[in-house]
């Protein structure tokens, strides 16, 4: 019997210097946020045995760590995920220029002027958002706004439901910046619920601690919107 040929991830998508089966999985835990080793066979492709060599080195070199599970008797379970520095290992986008940046702001001319920076950004991108779905129905909404603010850096994703669906964001493109300035975080609801002409519930947020940001959308984008 022939096995499935190994998952392969856009390279282009996984860190300098991890390339073939270190990044795919580094790749796939930054989109799943914890994974245990069969999970990580099962959905790369490769054997346990090869998970179990390719995630050791990664521990040894600090950018995986793992939670231990219990579930009843037994041994526990480990979820791995990655940690602070594996999370680095992604494109920041130039983020520490510009935290930087909004530290001078603030101190020549307030923590207000800098806040009010950021929400505008949030704002120029709802408003491109909203005119480019305007046209989708509903519950193609969710799609689309997910694809865009992957190109935007977020590696965003939708699960859609009738009832609503699911945001997930895998990477925070200004994590530095929404450490130094939590108000950015709720810059970034306000615009989901403009965007989704609804509210959102907040799941998780990577500035936390998280391994994603995630909003509930509890009815579907858009409905009643016609109200």
């Amino acid at each position: 019997m022939t096995s499935s040929p190994p998952f392969r991830s856009d390279e282009s998508a996984t860190p300098a210097g991890h390339r073939g089966p270190r990044g795919d999985l580094l790749l796939h835990l930054k989109r799943e946020g914890k994974a245990t080793v069969r999970e990580l066979a099962a959905a790369l492709g490769y054997s346990i045995t090869a998970i179990r060599h390719h995630i050791k080195e990664l521990e040894v070199e600090g950018v995986v760590t793992f939670d231990r599970t219990h579930h009843g008797v037994g041994a526990p379970s480990h979820a791995y995920r990655l940690s602070p520095e594996g999370q680095a290992l992604f494109p920041d986008r130039y983020e520490r220029t510009v935290a930087d940046l909004l530290d001078h702001v603030v101190a020549s001319q307030g923590r207000a002027t800098a806040v009010s920076l950021l929400e505008t950004h949030y704002v120029a991108l709802q408003q491109r958002i909203v005119a480019e779905t305007a046209h989708l129905a509903p519950d193609r909404r969710g799609e689309a706004v997910a694809r865009i603010l992957a190109a935007e850096g977020y590696m965003a994703t939708w699960s859609g439901a009738e009832s609503g669906g699911m945001l997930t964001e895998h990477n925070c493109p200004h994590q530095l910046v929404a450490q130094r300035f939590p108000e950015i975080c709720v810059a970034e609801e306000t615009f989901l619920t403009q965007v989704f002409r609804g509210p959102v519930a907040r799941q998780s947020r990577i500035a936390d601690g998280c391994g994603t940001c995630s909003y509930h959308v509890p009815t579907a984008p858009g409905a009643g919107e016609n109200q």
